[in-house]
């Protein structure tokens, strides 16, 4: 059997979706589906799972699956003719045949690039053509990590605006138990008030009743702390400035 084998295996999921499993040597591991583009499980040294994945999610397109990391593309809020949140995580994603060079330093071996791009259905409801690379890596120490790179393709020339965001649901076992630092003194805009604009003055985020919050210009580094398990998931973000913090406890 070879490296690339044991790091990264191509193979089939639920309903016969295909996915690709990435592993590392202390037996971390990461899957990720070609529908939507999506991460729906990130596991630990100890075979824990950090994501949470519905277990109501059907992996029938052209239904998203509920849970996980959906890529959010090319819009985050219901506008026109584009649904909430966009279409890249309904849409078959394609094993990029011509991935970026990866960095000189690159100490994984367990990545998969995947890519999309615009089709003609897509183009009668938003009417530009893209090209959305995604690489999913997991690292020798269990980090994951998605880097994003759009390129903008029109024939003619002409420019286009978009949003993208990654969807991520953490596995938590009490949400009452679990708090968000690193977003102190921030303003942010409450979907619950009609996008009323406010300053955080909480010294953290804590869940102690339905949030849906977007802040602005946040810092590099945000963290999210479980206490009933005893654990810290450390979010490093470059590229993007804001962050929603939104409950969710669906099953």
């Amino acid at each position: 059997m070879s490296s690339e084998k044991v790091h990264v295996e191509h193979c089939k999921g639920v309903n016969g979706l295909d996915k690709v499993i990435l592993r590392e040597i202390r037996r971390c591991s990461a899957e990720v589906y070609l529908y939507g583009g999506q991460v729906t499980s990130w596991k630990n040294a100890h075979g824990e799972e950090l994501l949470f994945v519905s277990s109501k999610a059907s992996f029938r397109p052209p239904r998203a699956i509920r849970g996980g990391i959906p890529i959010c593309f090319p819009q985050l809020k219901s506008t026109g003719s584009l649904e909430q949140y966009g279409f890249a995580r309904n849409r078959i994603w394609s094993i990029d045949p011509d991935p970026p060079s990866s960095p000189s330093d690159i100490s994984h071996k367990a990545f998969v690039d995947l890519i999309l791009t615009h089709s003609e259905e897509d183009m009668k409801i938003w009417p530009h053509r893209y090209e959305y690379r995604l690489r999913v890596a997991l690292g020798p120490t269990g980090d994951l990590m998605l880097t994003s790179r759009i390129r903008n393709t029109n024939t003619d020339g002409k420019s286009f605006t978009f949003r993208f965001a990654y969807q991520t649901y953490f596995f938590v076992t009490d949400i009452s138990e679990v708090r968000v630092e690193g977003l102190e003194t921030l303003d942010y805009l409450d979907n619950l008030k009609n996008g009323e604009r406010f300053t955080e003055q909480e010294d953290a985020i804590t869940f102690e009743s339905e949030v849906d919050k977007v802040y602005l210009s946040t810092p590099t580094k945000i963290a999210i702390l479980d206490h009933e398990r005893k654990r810290t998931f450390e979010l490093r973000k470059y590229g993007l400035p804001d962050a929603v913090c939104l409950e969710a406890r669906f099953l």
